[in-house]
Parts: structure tokens; sequence; C-alpha cells
């Protein structure tokens, strides 16, 4: 067992922590608090290949695999979380979704176009209604002659008003079982009867929007259909697996990111005559978050190494999102201990990184979800 990472992964990361110095640290602050989408990182993101992470080399793709795509995700997140979840939904959601179940055509005009940041892809599973239930979903794509019409709302659609590509899940046989109601879309955002109704202001991850999106009897394409008709429950599971490694990925980042500063922080400010870091509360504090982030990223690693082996993962990815988004919020939350009063201004950033964690408990399987989905895992290997 080896738990160094290779050569290859080394250098990926080397690059990636490189490519966040000099495109993405410097405007952060900024888009935080204009809430501005960052669009030109965006740009250099596909530039450095960034955005085929998960798309065959073939279309244009860097295919570095699950195990490759969080070490990616976790360096951004250091730097900025809102670039990161963008990158983590546009590669392991849309790129994964083309990727594994898109017709070969459909592969072939899209891949090259997202992979290169061309396109910009967002997932568009929940609903007002249906979100920890993703089963409860009432968006309806009707079967026609000339392919499927689409209606209905989404909710807390990531990237939603940027995006060129929706991957789209709506109901096409009410009358059936759950795991065989539902079809997945690969939607265009110029589509007619594709509309944002609204981009929703939030405590964190400003600079990364969510909004609500309506599809008005959009049609679509038959050969837009991802997958077999009826399998898009299955697929939204499988893809959320990944995604879920992915917020694992970035809530190990967002810790490093409040760990690094409240780590330079204790070594520079001096109280009753020597730097705070030689206080034993203090260094219980850093003990303590420097752990977290350890123990998370190996379960996100593992997470990873299994899906791209072809093992299952559900478990441990659900285990990998629920310790490494809690560990977050705690290791931020220490920061702005750390920092005391000055912990709490906008300069020192880590009330950024406090605000940014406490979205991935939320977000793809809220932690209540996370818990129910390993404690059932566990109860059926008793039988």
């Amino acid at each position: 067992m080896d738990f160094a990472l290779d050569e290859e992964h080394r250098l990926l990361r080397a690059a990636v922590e490189e490519f966040a110095a000099r495109e993405v640290a410097p405007r952060v602050r900024a888009r935080d608090q204009e809430a501005s989408f960052p669009a030109e990182e965006v740009v250099a993101a596909g530039r450095n290949g960034l955005l085929g992470l998960l798309v065959p080399e073939q279309y244009g793709g860097t295919a570095v695999g699950t195990l490759g795509a969080v070490i990616v995700y976790e360096e951004v997140a250091r730097v900025s979380p809102s670039l990161s979840v963008i990158l983590s939904v546009h590669n392991s959601l849309v790129c994964g979704a083309l990727a594994g179940y898109g017709r070969e055509d459909l592969k072939a005009r899209l891949l090259p176009r997202l992979a290169s940041g061309a396109l910009l892809g967002a997932y568009a599973l929940t609903e007002s209604q249906a979100g920890s239930d993703a089963a409860a979903i009432q968006t309806r794509a009707l079967a026609g002659p000339d392919g499927y019409r689409i209606s209905g709302r989404k909710m807390f659609i990531t990237s939603g008003a940027h995006a060129g590509l929706f991957v789209v899940f709506a109901v096409t046989d009410p009358a059936a079982s759950t795991s065989r109601r539902i079809s997945a879309f690969a939607v265009e955002a110029d589509r007619p009867g594709v509309r944002v109704v609204r981009a929703e202001p939030k405590l964190g991850l400003r600079a990364s929007e969510i909004v609500e999106l309506e599809f008005d009897d959009v049609l679509v394409a038959p050969d837009h259909l991802l997958g077999d008709e009826g399998h898009g429950f299955g697929i939204a599971m499988s893809l959320l697996d990944g995604g879920r490694i992915g917020i694992g990925a970035q809530s190990v980042g967002i810790a490093r990111g409040a760990f690094e500063r409240a780590l330079r922080y204790a070594g520079g400010r001096h109280q009753f005559g020597q730097p705070i870091g030689h206080f034993e509360a203090i260094q219980i504090k850093l003990a303590d978050m420097a752990t977290r982030i350890s123990a998370g990223r190996l379960l996100v690693y593992r997470a990873a190494w299994l899906r791209d082996s072809g093992r299952e993962h559900s478990l441990a990815a659900s285990e990998a999102k629920l310790f490494a988004s809690e560990g977050a919020v705690a290791v931020a939350d220490a920061a702005v201990q750390i920092h005391g009063g000055y912990g709490y201004l906008e300069e020192f950033e880590v009330e950024r990184y406090l605000r940014d964690a406490r979205a991935t408990t939320l977000y793809e399987g809220t932690s209540e979800i996370q818990r129910l989905v390993i404690a059932r895992r566990l109860l059926a290997d008793q039988n």
C-alpha cells in the first residue's frame, strides 16, 4: 500500500498551485465582495486544461481521472472555493454525464467544446420541492415525433446564468417506479424556452452563482437523451457519487486555505510578550485542524481511487464528503477564533473561508443525507 502520489499527480498539483496563484488569487477578494462571476478565471482554466479533466483525450480532454480531478479541486479551493465548485460541477457532473452516457455524435460535438471552455456546463436536478428527495422532481419531458418537450423549473443551479449546456433531469413516465420514471438530457442554453428566472444572493461562494431556471416547452432532439429513457435516476445517483468526492476535495482545500492563514497568524501575532502560537490553547487548535485536513484528504483520495478502479464507492464517497465538509467548517471556525477579533474582518480572509465552507455540508447531499446513505449501507451489509 503506497500513500504517495506518483510523479504525474505531483506535477499536476504543482501546475494547478501555480495557476491558482497567478490567474485566480489576485481577484478572489474582489469577486467575493462584488459577487461577480469569475469569467476570466474560467477562460484561463480552459486554457490550462482544467475544464476537460474527465473528458477522453480523443475529444480534447486531459483525462486525468477522478484522483487527478480532486487534486485540481483541492488546490483551486485553497485559493478560490467559488471557482473550485464551478470546475467540479462542470467536470464531474456535466462532462462526466456526456462522456459516460452520451451518444457518440453528441460526444463528438459537445465534449471538445466543454473541454476547451467554449461551453460551460451546469447540472439541473434540484427543484423547489425536490432537494434531498431527487426522485420527487416534477419537470416533465413529453416524447413526440420530433423529440422531447421539457417543461418545469429547477433550483440552485450552479453557473446557470453563464452555462451553455445543461444536464437536465425530467420525468418521462410518471406511472413508472422511482428507478424508471426519470430520464436525463443534454440541453443547450440557447434553446427557445430556456430562461434564467433569477439569481439567488447567498452567504458564501458568492462568485459562484446559483440561479432558478425555467424550461418552457423546450424541444430537445432524441439524440440528446443521455443513456436510455427511464434510466435518469440511476445516472443522477452515479454522477452524484463522483460529485460528492469532488465536494470532499473542495472541503479539504477550503480547510487548507483557512488553516494556512491561521498558522501564519499564530506565528506572527504577539500577546503577553510572545507569539500566540506558543500558547497551548492555540497549539491544540492547530493540531486538531491539521489532523482533520489530513484525514479528510485520505478519505477523498480513497474514494477517488475506488471510483477510478471501477469498484463500489458510494459508501466511500459519502464518508469522504461528510467528514471533509464538516471538517472544513470546523477548521474555518477555528481559524476565525485563532485570529480573535481580526478573524471577523474581511481583510484577514478567514471569515470568507468560514462562509464558503458552510455550503459544503449542504449541496450534493446534506450531511444528514450522507449519514443516511452510510447507515443504510452498513445495515444492509448485516443482512
